[in-house]
């Protein structure tokens, strides 16, 4: 099998066709209508073997992670995600490989009503890059630079599950078999917060996904808002699969500086508090408030017990630590 055929056969034709795609894949450039009073979101991230996945990893994981992960930032600004370019890069065509693979990033595209438009296909170490769009009404788009002193910090869903995965697969933490597929699960295939981003709209003063830790997270929300926070620590979400696994100390390192749990954290005014309430209860969406923000330039204090918790502030950051 050679480029084109391998396009033919594994994207062109195969999921949802949109009504605002008006030339998809097999042209020059794919072109899209956007809405009238929208503004387009654009995000793109690279996927590189043994850096982001393990080599092992079930390609229809692969595949829905890949989407997954990019659509997560769609989500941090409140776009609704429309189409998808895929740059995909293989050591050589695996039929089987490629059929799992394709399968898991067209089911998560037609979940999110999201075409796949184009992109390209070269042969080399297996890298998967998706630049996602997405449209959002004008001016409505959440930032990371809108938090203000008196916003309540939330974030949307447990943390720290995806670093048990990550460090059971290295065989430095035992999980219990009941909680196995579900720290799996959450590893490799990340569920974008897409609705939570929409609803946030008109009601969130900042937001950002949580893909590199908690920690590192909130820093960029805070230096871009030009704020400080205090974290309650003992208000940050946890599964039954951290509680049952790790001690509270042993959980911090996971809950505060892993990523890739792809939550969305978020800061609403205290004006916005009853209505978030509200709305979190019509959309089922599960959030929790787990601090606020502070005057400052950037610090995070870290609140355990009532006392404040010394800790190192890290989180992945390429060119600086070790992969999976």
């Amino acid at each position: 099998m050679k480029e084109f055929e391998l396009i033919n056969r594994y994207f062109k034709g195969r999921g949802i066709s949109r009504r605002d795609v008006n030339v998809g894949i097999g042209d020059d450039c794919a072109l899209v209508t956007v809405p009238e009073n929208c503004q387009l979101a654009v995000t793109t991230d690279t996927l590189v073997a043994g850096v982001h996945f393990f080599d092992d990893i079930a390609p229809r994981a692969l595949g829905h992670r890949a989407l997954a992960v990019n659509l997560s930032d769609l989500a941090a600004m409140g776009a609704e995600p429309t189409w998808i370019s895929v740059a995909l890069t293989l050591p050589s065509i695996d039929v089987e490989w490629l059929e799992e693979f394709t399968e898991g990033m067209h089911e998560i595209a037609e979940y999110f009503n999201v075409q796949i438009i184009g992109g390209d296909t070269t042969q080399g170490p297996l890298t998967i890059t998706i630049c996602a769009k997405g449209t959002v009404p004008q001016g409505k788009a959440l930032r990371r630079s809108g938090a203000k002193v008196g916003d309540w910090v939330y974030v949307t869903g447990p943390l720290g599950d995806a670093g048990l995965a990550i460090e059971a697969r290295k065989q430095g933490i035992k999980i219990a078999p009941e909680y196995l597929s579900y720290v799996n699960q959450r590893f490799d295939y990340p569920t974008p917060r897409v609705a939570a981003g929409q609803m946030l709209r008109g009601l969130a003063s900042a937001a950002i996904d949580i893909s590199d830790g908690l920690v590192a997270d909130l820093g960029h929300v805070l230096a871009m808002s030009q704020v400080s926070a205090c974290i309650d620590v003992n208000k940050i979400p946890t599964s039954d699969a951290m509680r049952a696994t790790l001690d509270a100390n042993q959980q911090l390192p996971f809950i505060l500086n892993y990523g890739d749990d792809y939550e969305l954290l978020f800061t609403v005014p205290d004006s916005n508090k009853s209505m978030l309430e509200v709305k979190l209860q019509q959309y089922g969406v599960d959030a929790a408030c787990i601090g606020q923000i502070k005057s400052g330039e950037g610090q995070i204090e870290l609140m355990l017990d009532g006392e404040k918790l010394a800790y190192e502030h890290t989180g992945f950051e390429h060119f600086a630590k070790e992969s999976v």
